[in-house]
């Protein structure tokens, strides 16, 4: 499989403007510390050609009824503690467009529209998570994980097609985890809080180990 992980495909509005105050990154850098700890995000020399791989966000709140979001700046994998400088908010995507417009000190990840159709999709969605776990992807099958299909690429209109897809005719939402067809070890899951975005991937983890992965 191509290794093309942390590479932006879509087309970004991108206005260069400061860092939010680090109180406002503190519980998003501290949930990204534990996806690093346990290896389903930052960057690795043997794993996928050594590019950086999972990321985080957390929804916004505005009384506009848009849904801004904040995410991990891309290319920051590689950072084990990050500081409010790492950090970017999208304030919207446009799927069709394959464009996003964001602010902040960095560009946003290269998975920042798979988070925006999420967010687009319920609003009571207010954390996504997306981890590489080898594990959980290799028993999304026999796990009956909702899954999106494998010809889509990461991080473009039509992954984002296949999450709505995923919504209208499977249990996703209910569940909230999805695994990532056609992109190696990707995982996404989502929730109303952070621990509630967290739980599935726990799940899907132990599950995995139990069906032999």
């Amino acid at each position: 499989m191509a290794h093309d992980e942390g590479v932006v495909k879509f087309q970004v509005e991108f206005a260069l403007a400061p860092a939010l105050a680090a109180a406002e990154v503190a519980e998003l850098n501290a949930w990204r510390k534990m996806l690093v700890r346990l290896q389903w995000l930052g960057q690795d020399p043997s794993r996928y050609g050594g590019y950086g791989f999972g990321n985080i966000s957390r929804a916004l709140p505005n009384p506009a009824g848009d849904r801004p979001f904040l995410i991990t700046g891309t290319q920051t994998g590689e950072i084990a503690d990050l500081t409010p400088e790492h950090f970017v908010v999208v304030d919207a995507c446009f799927p069709p467009q394959n464009r996003i417009v964001a602010h902040g000190p960095v560009g946003p990840s290269s998975e920042a529209m798979t988070h925006g159709a999420l967010y687009a999709l319920d609003a009571g969605i207010q954390w996504v998570m997306h981890g590489h776990s080898p594990e959980i992807w290799h028993a999304a099958e026999r796990l009956a994980l909702p899954t999106t299909d494998a010809t889509v690429p990461y991080g473009t209109p039509e992954m984002s097609a296949e999450i709505e897809r995923l919504w209208r005719e499977s249990d996703v939402r209910q569940r909230r985890i999805l695994s990532m067809g056609g992109h190696e070890d990707g995982i996404v899951s989502f929730g109303r809080t952070a621990n509630e975005a967290f739980l599935p991937l726990v799940d899907a983890l132990i599950a995995a180990f139990m069906a032999g992965s």
